[in-house]
């Protein structure tokens, strides 16, 4: 084959093609005029831009006029009517006005004269240190509106309209009056007033002079709507907490439910509070609303998608007339949602922390919440759950040795009851009746194993609503865990699991294992002493799937509640072990129990009680069909 050869012509053919746009690009360079005249048509292009942004500015926000350019005032007449004139002042603009003190930074805007933002200075968000203060309002997540039904059939808004602030001091309190006027004398005021050290301000509404300028025949609407930020690690957990209370007649506290688009209209309604686990904001006025429409939305529908809210909530109460004018005094609450401060205000506000209903929030008032508090001012939260731990332990102490003195008799008795269980194989309802009867002559109820349980379930309850809704455990480290309040994540998962998450919490699985070795400890007893039934369920294989499976669900279920809780439960369990061990090896003598129960069956039996009459008697009525049934 035929190699390629060396063609000289391609090579002069390349050189010319390249030296001609050479000449060109030479030819085609901009002179110093050209550069000149693009400079002036790029400024004349930002110059226009400039223009075409002011012009749209001044279209946005009224512009300051005076009283004599009688052409602009028809034009914001014509839209606005005598509010038109709080168009005119220099207020009318977007401007803000800030009050605070050291717990609570509010700002106040012109525009709606309503607040748009409240930081709480000592919170943060998420962890210590994370530098970013707690925000209950921030970027447009709140409004506040009254709608103005006007004389000459109008419909305004003041979130829409300009107010004209003023800012004075009272000793420490400060009071910011903004004022939406409709004349000199005629106006809509919001007044505020911030006292020193506290989350709580005076809010009032009031109108002077505009009798004749807003159609009194109608109440006012008031509209309050916020969305709640995320401020904690648990997005799940803070949304479980984050709900929609109100007090309405007679003093009773209640609240919405936690799905998607729920909503209720209530009559006499003294406070409204949106409750973000452990901040509120809370609406109070000292004579109750007529009625209020209360809206509540879940926004947390895919909690790797949802973090910035979770709640969407929405107020609207009537403002009514009164002598012509609104005359509403109110307060706002922007703060933690802590019982002890809620219930310093005397207000019934305090009823939004979840303690439980009827016993179970009875227990906590009187006496988790006292006992707590005052441990946790001498040491640390987490040594403070364990000790506050122990001492539960101890008064339940007396509950659980009866507990074990029962098993510790149905124990003893188990060998006579498999004899009547062999004797009366082929006929229960014999054996049932033989075995009641034994019982009664020993003076064993067969019962009373199950009481102390009933007992401590209160208990278990009231801790359960007790740790989510203790605001003093939040951010506060022990061991590994860096926020009581929250999971105390070891190990971060690359994947997500259903049911679980995508992180390890330790706690859990400490607490999972003192269960597991807890039930295998009593289930153990239980099933030697518990006789098994006719015609009932094996409960030895129920209560040997109960140790494994009661474990396993608590290792799902708390991986992402509190780590206060679950080191609650692990201390609780494990406590318990050893006091069962205690109890088993140095307390109870089953010889000593053996001969007590020998020498009860020597005495005349113990008159039996009403639930043992009656099931003995059932019994007799049951075995008598029997024997009738037969004979036919």
């Amino acid at each position: 084959m035929e190699g390629k050869k060396f063609d000289p012509n391609s090579i002069i053919g390349f050189v010319l093609i390249f030296g001609i746009l050479l000449w060109i690009m030479w030819q085609n360079q901009p002179t110093e005029a050209d550069i000149a005249a693009d400079k002036v048509k790029k400024e004349l292009v930002i110059q226009d831009a400039k223009t075409k942004e002011a012009q749209a500015k001044a279209i946005a926000e009224p512009a300051v006029i005076t009283t004599g350019d009688t052409l602009q005032m028809a034009q914001l007449q014509k839209s606005l009517g005598d509010f038109a004139y709080s168009a005119t002042l220099p207020s009318a603009k977007d401007s803000y006005t800030t009050i605070e003190n050291k717990l609570v930074k509010l700002k106040i805007a012109n525009k709606g004269g309503y607040i748009v933002e409240a930081t709480l200075k000592n919170f943060e968000r998420f962890k210590k240190g994370s530098g970013e203060l707690v925000d209950l309002i921030k970027d447009n997540n709140a409004n506040l509106n009254v709608q103005l039904l006007t004389s000459d059939n109008r419909t305004l808004n003041t979130k829409d309209l300009y107010f004209e602030p003023t800012l004075t001091k009272n000793g420490e309190d400060q009071i910011l009056v903004m004022r939406l006027k409709a004349g000199a004398n005629e106006y809509l005021e919001y007044k505020y007033v911030l006292k020193a050290d506290d989350y709580m301000l005076d809010f009032d509404i009031h109108t002077q002079g505009l009798n004749k300028v807003l159609d009194a025949s109608k109440p006012l609407k008031l509209e309050w709507d916020l969305k709640s930020y995320t401020n904690e690690k648990s997005i799940s957990y803070e949304n479980r907490y984050s709900e929609l209370y109100y007090e309405h007649e007679d003093g009773k506290s209640d609240y919405l439910g936690l799905g998607n688009d729920e909503s209720e209209t209530v009559e006499k309604v003294s406070y409204v509070a949106y409750k973000q686990h452990f901040f509120s904001s809370i609406l109070l006025t000292s004579t109750p609303f007529e009625k209020a429409e209360l809206y509540s939305n879940n926004l947390v529908n895919d909690e790797e998608t949802d973090t910035i809210f979770t709640k969407q909530f929405k107020a609207v109460v009537p403002l009514a007339f009164k002598n012509g004018e609104i005359d509403e005094k109110m307060n706002w609450y922007y703060g933690p949602t802590d019982y002890k401060l809620l219930k310093s205000y005397d207000r019934n506000i305090e009823d939004i922390v979840a303690l439980g209903w009827g016993i179970f929030g009875w227990i906590n008032r009187h006496a988790f919440i006292p006992m707590y508090g005052f441990l946790s001012m001498f040491i640390q939260h987490g040594w403070a759950i364990i000790l506050f731990t122990i001492l539960i332990k101890l008064v339940m102490s007396p509950i659980t040795y009866k507990s074990f003195l029962s098993q510790a008799k149905m124990k003893v008795l188990r060998p006579e009851i498999n004899e009547l269980g062999e004797k009366f194989k082929k006929d229960p309802m014999k054996k049932q009746q033989e075995t009641m009867k034994l019982y009664n002559k020993a003076g064993v109820n067969p019962m009373a194993g199950c009481v102390p349980g009933l007992l401590q379930m209160p208990v278990f309850y009231a801790l359960f609503q007790f740790f989510p809704s203790a605001i003093g455990l939040r951010q506060q480290g022990f061991l590994w865990a860096n926020d009581l309040s929250s999971y105390d994540s070891v190990y971060e998962l690359p994947f997500n699991i259903p049911a679980y998450g995508n992180h390890i919490s330790l706690f859990p699985i400490l607490a999972s294992i003192a269960i597991f070795f807890y039930m295998k400890m009593t289930t153990g007893d239980q099933q030697m002493a518990a006789p098994q039934q006719e015609g009932m369920p094996d409960m030895a294989k129920m209560m040997k799937i109960m140790i494994y499976v009661s474990p396993l669900m608590m290792l799902f279920f708390f991986n992402s509640y509190a780590s206060g809780l679950s080191l609650y439960y692990f201390v609780s369990n494990s406590i318990t072990i050893g006091i069962m061990l205690v109890i088993k090896n140095y307390i109870i003598d089953s010889d000593k129990i053996h001969a007590q129960i020998q020498e009860n069956k020597k005495k005349e039996p113990k008159k039996q009680g009403k639930f043992q009459r009656k099931l003995q008697e059932v019994m007799e009525q049951a075995e008598a069909q029997k024997a009738k049934d037969k004979k036919k």
